[in-house]
């Protein structure tokens, strides 16, 4: 059993008082606070990522804090080209400017882990002076046969720590001779327990179900457990938020934290996105990635309303609300520790809302009429781009128009008939009248009426 100790959360009636208590302690002395997004470049932004850095961001904003991006790149046989680009555009679509990273920079950096290397060789250099962690020369054929003893017995397969045991000469003299190696650390046995903020307190007896990790894999990169704990401490991280899939691993980390002398950070594993059937999300259903809404013309606000709706946070969930509003009413002991069901029929429902809202600002209709003038160019070219074409007045009546005669939920909807776009075009308008704008517009004018065939 993995979970051997954990206070039950949740009752029928909400969160859990006991649960509600060690929260509400834990973020009473929050001060400084700083957090990290930690992506690894190997791929698109999916939803459940783009969620963790919204948590992230809005934990940080509620507390005057710091929302850091850092890039996890040191599995480099996984490096997508192009995805470090896309991940930061994402968060930008969304709203979700970083204080500090590889782009706008900070006093922590660099904020690559392939740039901090240097870095992790030293501190692992400590972890072996220390004892707390040792060369292993196991080859990957030996490896690989242990798993296979395993599979045959049906035990989970596991490292026996072989290598712990050679003495101080062996191992400086297979070092010398240049044989391949890794760096790995000493699991401790009876681990301690440890509070997480979502699901409460929690001990994983690590020792007993794994053997030691690597840490310094034989390319001279870490592995996540190494490099996530050295730079949360040397970056002055105050809260770690991630995915529950990071829960049982903690134990590990915290092992790490203190064979270095350090104070870890407050943790909250956050549940996973599920279908609404419960099933898990795939990436082969292609609608999981935060570029397919973007793509699709959904409003950022629209997803990140799905994606909160979904896994609570907040005190009502059923309300819209814009980005400013999340940070107000954001509460990291209000969010749940089961999965997060996502009910897309509420995406439309988002979306829909948010278009109206946006619709009914001065600002808004700036937005939309800029979005709109784009979507006509990439449709129909540039002689859409110029004002005196095509001038705002005219887009925002057939938007009001059509804002009023259908439910509008995209706004590429906006334009479904061509004939209204390409075949009238003023140069001088005083005013005008739409009747119909899906087949016809007429106008009157004070001026020459320009048709472009």
């Amino acid at each position: 059993m993995r979970l051997l100790l954990k206070i039950p959360l949740h009752s029928s009636l909400g969160p859990h008082p006991v649960r509600q208590i060690c929260c509400s302690r834990a973020l009473q002395s929050c001060s400084d606070v700083r957090v990290r997004f930690a992506p690894s470049p190997t791929g698109m932004l999916h939803l459940g990522g783009l969620r963790t850095a919204l948590y992230n961001f809005l934990f940080a904003k509620a507390h005057n804090g710091s929302f850091v991006l850092r890039i996890e790149d040191t599995d480099r046989t996984r490096l997508v080209p192009g995805s470090e680009e896309s991940l930061e555009e994402m968060l930008r679509w969304a709203g979700l400017q970083p204080d500090e990273g590889p782009t706008k920079g900070g006093k922590y950096g660099p904020y690559r882990q392939s740039e901090r290397v240097h870095i992790y060789k030293e501190k692992t250099q400590e972890l072996i002076e220390r004892g707390a962690a040792y060369h292993c020369f196991c080859t990957p054929h030996r490896l690989e046969l242990l798993r296979k003893e395993a599979a045959r017995r049906k035990e989970v397969p596991r490292y026996d720590n072989r290598c712990r045991q050679l003495s101080q000469q062996e191992c400086r003299r297979r070092l010398e001779d240049g044989v391949p190696h890794v760096v790995r650390f000493k699991l401790e046995d009876n681990a301690k327990p440890f509070t997480d903020l979502v699901f409460g307190v929690t001990r994983h007896d690590v020792a007993s179900v794994e053997g030691d990790p690597v840490i310094l894999k034989g390319d001279g990169f870490p592995t996540y457990h190494l490099a996530n704990v050295v730079d949360d401490h040397l970056m002055e991280i105050s809260h770690v938020l991630r995915g529950q899939e990071w829960l049982i691993s903690t134990g590990k980390h915290l092992m790490l934290y203190q064979a270095f002398g350090w104070t870890p950070p407050q943790f909250a594993h956050l549940p996973l996105l599920v279908n609404k059937d419960g099933t898990k999300l795939s990436k082969r259903q292609g609608d999981i990635f935060a570029n397919h809404f973007r793509e699709k013309g959904y409003l950022p606000q629209a997803v990140l309303n799905f994606i909160t709706f979904c896994g609570a946070g907040f005190h009502d969930n059923k309300k819209v609300k814009t980005l400013e509003d999340m940070v107000a009413e954001f509460s990291l002991a209000r969010v749940v520790e089961h999965p997060a069901r996502l009910d897309w029929d509420r995406l439309q429902e988002f979306q829909r809302e948010h278009l109206a809202r946006l619709f009914g600002t001065h600002s808004g209709q700036t937005q939309i009429v800029q979005n709109l003038r784009e979507l006509l160019v990439q449709q129909y070219g540039e002689r859409f781009s110029g004002f005196s074409v095509l001038p705002d007045e005219y887009i925002l009546k057939v938007l009001e128009m059509r804002m009023v005669s259908a439910a509008v939920i995209f706004i590429d909807s906006l334009f479904p008939h061509q004939l209204l776009w390409t075949c009238l075009f003023i140069w001088k308008m005083k005013s005008f009248v739409v009747v119909d704008s899906d087949i016809f517009v007429f106008l009157f004018i004070l001026g020459p009426l320009y048709i472009i065939e």
